[in-house]
């Protein structure tokens, strides 16, 4: 295959674009992991990872995808036949359900159209009739990847506290993470759900959990088995800055390094320039004529846009020929939206003319793949980045919808 000039665009909702600093830090040499040096290090992350989930408890950091810390959440608080409370806001939260329901307990799913969020209204109707408490747990999906839709989980928190249940709140916020306000402990949540390939910049292979006290307390009389997922077991040797186990020490390097590059960025900037650069991406959509998988407002996300096809076209194609011609990979659709919809990623290390770029790959693709739309998106986005730059206003980024 003849070479291709120029770097690849990684467009995709995550793995997301490692920068440069990270990739230096990666590229060091393994030490021991029951060190002091290595000690170091560990509680150094353990402490700075503590202010991105927003609470002052534990995190646990597993050498895992996203999908081991879905698994970590549940086998830590509940036994086997406990009930939990999800909702069908998109693929990935079908699958943290069916996860559950492989582990044994029963899940009873609030059944969504997959182009709105999790329903507070529902969710508070369906604890209120659960009179016994057999529900033991509310699972919530915050950035939902399929769609690009985020739900409110301080709303939810507030229709559980309305009906007065005690089940505990868990929230995946593996494309949200670092990317969106996230507050773990304001909004009352019992465990979050975490992983390191989107808004913190790194390579897959680190689950994270923050923990509440009241998870804490769950654990102590929950029966579902584990042993690697065991929070008690990391927790104690975690406070010396070790594991039970060989740690992904270079990761560990790297995650290190990403939490210094977002803190000297600060947090809010770096919440504001993604909801910046989401509010572009969705003026070019409306700009070409096309329509937003999320169709609420108020529900945007800022790190992903789900753009879908008109009827009869397949959304699969515009990403080939985008690839084949412009070495630019965008998200696929997934589960019951595969085909009708494509997915532009603008997380993580993201900035002005990344997106720019994505953005015109995607123009001149739409035209070569044959779907009927009208041109002016790019224009339309450069123009809102041109008038909403904060360097060149001198002022703090102008809030946009869905903020």
């Amino acid at each position: 295959m003849a070479r291709r000039a120029g770097r690849h665009f990684l467009n995709i909702p995550g793995p997301t674009n490692v920068p440069d600093r990270v990739l230096r830090a990666l590229d060091r040499a393994v030490i021991d992991h029951r060190g002091a040096d290595f000690a170091d290090l560990a509680r150094g992350v353990f402490d700075a990872s503590r202010k991105v989930f927003k609470t002052k408890g534990p995190v646990v950091i597993f050498p895992s995808s996203g999908t081991g810390a879905w698994e970590a959440a549940l086998v830590n608080t509940l036994s086997p036949g406990d009930t939990v409370l999800m909702c069908e806001i998109g693929h990935f939260a079908s699958l943290w359900a069916a996860l559950a329901q492989k582990l044994g307990l029963k899940v009873e799913l609030i059944p969504g159209d997959w182009r709105t969020g999790a329903p507070d209204d529902k969710i508070e109707e369906k604890l209120r009739a659960d009179k016994t408490h057999a529900i033991k747990a509310v699972g919530v999906v915050h950035n939902e990847t399929s769609t690009g839709i985020t739900s409110s989980v301080a709303a939810v928190r507030k229709a559980m506290d309305r009906a007065r249940h005690p089940a505990l709140l868990m929230v995946d916020t593996i494309s949200s993470l670092a990317s969106i306000d996230y507050r773990h402990d304001e909004w009352g949540v019992d465990v979050t759900v975490g992983c390191s390939q989107k808004g913190l910049m790194l390579p897959p292979g680190l689950g994270f959990n923050a923990v509440g006290p009241r998870a804490l307390e769950a654990g102590k009389t929950a029966r579902l088995p584990r042993a690697y997922w065991d929070w008690p077991g990391i927790l104690e040797p975690n406070k010396s800055g070790f594991f039970p186990y060989t740690p992904a020490t270079n990761l560990l390097y790297g995650l290190d390094e990403a939490l210094k590059m977002l803190f000297e960025e600060g947090l809010d900037n770096v919440f504001a320039r993604h909801r910046r650069h989401a509010e572009a991406t969705r003026l070019a959509v409306q700009a070409w004529g096309l329509e937003n998988q999320c169709v609420n407002p108020a529900e945007y996300s800022a790190t992903i846009t789900a753009i879908r096809v008109p009827d009869g076209f397949d959304a699969d194609e515009v990403r080939r020929v985008i690839l084949e011609r412009f070495d630019m990979s965008l998200g696929t659709g997934l589960g019951r939206i595969k085909g009708k919809v494509f997915r532009i990623g603008h997380l993580g290390d993201f900035n002005d003319l990344m997106l720019a770029g994505t953005l015109s790959g995607v123009e001149m693709g739409l035209g070569l793949a044959g779907i009927p739309f009208q041109r002016g998106g790019v224009s339309a986005a450069l123009d809102y980045l041109a008038e909403s730059d904060p360097a060149l206003l001198g002022k703090k980024p102008k809030l946009v919808p869905g903020a």
